[in-house]
């Protein structure tokens, strides 16, 4: 299957990006694709080889999983690429501009859901990422 590419520009500069994507007391404050969801709990060793794990769950207890895999590759400011627990590959690039981020993720799709579906949720996620990295410092 072809993957799938979502995008966000977030008004803050590359360092801030960075460290709000990568940092669990962070990441459990945003991954979570809207008001009904939450992230309970993350963990991430932002290395090569290191490993990470957000649980997402819906807020009534009626659904969750964890979002597990390995990072493959880590250049600082610039990209994240990591293989996910199934196999699944994503890439994510960050692009400082005139005090701003592009954040562009492209992922694989999985066979279970709709790939508009799939393409709406990571979306809301990266949304979700935009709003409050921009509301907090």
């Amino acid at each position: 299957m072809e993957k799938i590419t979502i995008r966000a520009t977030v008004n803050a500069p590359v360092e801030k990006v960075w460290d709000f994507w990568g940092t669990p007391e962070h990441i459990t404050k945003w991954c979570s694709p809207s008001d009904d969801w939450h992230a309970p709990n993350a963990k991430n060793d932002l290395k090569v080889n290191g490993k990470f794990s957000t649980r997402m769950e819906a807020k009534d207890g009626s659904f969750g999983f964890d979002f597990a895999g390995v990072y493959d590759d880590v250049t600082k400011h610039k990209l994240i690429a990591y293989t996910l627990e199934d196999g699944r590959q994503v890439k994510i690039t960050f692009e400082e501009k005139d005090g701003a981020t592009e954040v562009i993720e492209t992922f694989d799709p999985e066979s279970e859901n709709p790939i508009d579906m799939q393409r709406d949720g990571w979306q809301a996620i990266l949304d979700s990422f935009k709003v409050y990295t921009e509301k907090n410092s």
